[in-house]
């Protein structure tokens, strides 16, 4: 039963991830209030941005209703992911933070909460069909609501206590936890209504993701070089958490962890959910995991780098003896790519590891040199995916 695959969908993936960052908020502010725990805002708005913009660039899912994914919606929501990576990443004014922010939670909110009414194929029938449809629309509905309430204290902070905000933040966080299971009672209960993503962008999620991955790299490297130079500050605790978030991602919706891709198993799942964690924790709260966070994310840097070499490596006596067919161009520039990506994971894991041993600057040449491949991966996953259509066209 534990080793069983778990199938959830990436709908259900984000909103796990998004309940797990407002219950982890929610119940970070009882400690801040009390003066034992740091508070770092920026990271906290910034990493919600950047989950509203992952839905928006993957599932077309914007905080205002679902859109067709298009160029515009996918520049749209890479903008507001950059804009989340870099109020995260650098600690100064976050009001035009705190206003995207209110817009996706408070209008947006009211907007989904309008549509949950009026559109024909929702409340009355989601009514009509009763059982667990009658939970969803109660999961809707307290989402929505709780989303405005939010919104108002993010407008007008000192409307409640730091207290009674980090309770009515737990009552979010489970809400949307809440409906995450009843869409995922739903989706196994009636799977042939699973919906996929439309529109006219081709990149599947998982390419989407790699590009996602590639922009933060490119971002990372790029501010680093004011930041060494002492133009700028740096949170090395929201960009670790960044990282973690990700990795959560990444384990939670394809199995693809820092070492390899393994099957998706609960005992997977519950690892991604701490990573999750630990990811929210460090964002939201300063410093408190810089030092775990920098050997845990250095050792799956270098351990992954090294596993991937080592079985890019020749099968030795198989492959002499067999005769070779001539290797496509693509799948040359496919195993480079590659090649480069490990070897810049583990130069990129080795700094961690050992401070000093690369100087500061070169290593946000290395994060942006390691986003540029990671770009320039997708491009030639994408032209393969092309070729395999033609391919399947012409048989």
């Amino acid at each position: 039963m534990i080793s069983r695959e778990a199938k959830l969908p990436f709908e259900i993936v984000m909103l796990i991830i998004a309940a797990v960052i407002i219950l982890i908020t929610g119940a970070m502010l009882f400690p801040v209030y009390s003066g034992t725990l740091p508070y770092y805002e920026n990271g906290l708005y910034g990493l919600l941005l950047i989950i509203f913009a992952l839905q928006t660039i993957t599932l077309g899912r914007t905080p205002f209703g679902d859109t067709p994914r298009s160029r515009l919606l996918l520049v749209v929501g890479l903008l507001i992911a950059i804009i989340g990576m870099v109020t995260s990443l650098i600690p100064i004014s976050i009001s035009f933070s705190r206003v995207l922010l209110f817009l996706c939670l408070g209008p947006g909110g009211l907007l989904l909460f309008l549509q949950m009414l009026f559109i024909k194929d929702k409340l009355k029938s989601w009514a009509k069909y009763g059982g667990i449809f009658l939970h969803l629309i109660f999961a809707c509905s307290a989402v929505y609501i709780l989303s405005m309430v939010i919104a108002l204290l993010l407008w007008k902070q000192n409307l409640l206590t730091t207290p009674m905000t980090a309770v009515v933040i737990l009552f979010f966080g489970t809400a949307v936890f809440y409906l995450a299971t009843v869409l995922g009672k739903i989706d196994r209960t009636y799977p042939e209504a699973a919906k996929n993503p439309i529109g006219d962008i081709k990149l599947s999620i998982e390419q989407t993701m790699i590009l996602f991955t590639s922009i933060f790299m490119i971002i990372i490297g790029v501010l680093l070089i004011p930041v060494n130079l002492g133009m700028l500050p740096f949170s090395s605790s929201a960009q670790l958490g960044i990282l973690m978030v990700i990795f959560a991602i990444q384990m939670l919706a394809f199995g693809n962890t820092p070492i390899g891709p393994f099957p998706r198993t609960w005992p997977m799942i519950g690892l991604g959910i701490l990573f999750a964690v630990l990811g929210a924790i460090s964002c939201i709260i300063p410093g408190i995991l810089v030092s775990v966070l920098t050997i845990l994310v250095g050792i799956l840097n270098i351990l992954g780098g090294i596993i991937a070499l080592t079985k890019m490596l020749p099968k030795g006596s198989k492959q002499k003896t067999e005769p070779r067919e001539p290797i496509p161009p693509i799948l040359k520039k496919l195993f480079a790519t590659q090649l480069t990506l490990n070897l810049l994971q583990i130069l990129f894991g080795t700094s961690m590891l050992i401070p000093g041993i690369v100087p500061g600057m070169v290593i946000g040449v290395i994060l942006a040199a390691n986003g540029g491949v990671l770009s320039y991966l997708l491009s030639i996953l994408v032209t393969l995916d092309k070729m395999r259509s033609n391919m399947e066209g012409t048989k």
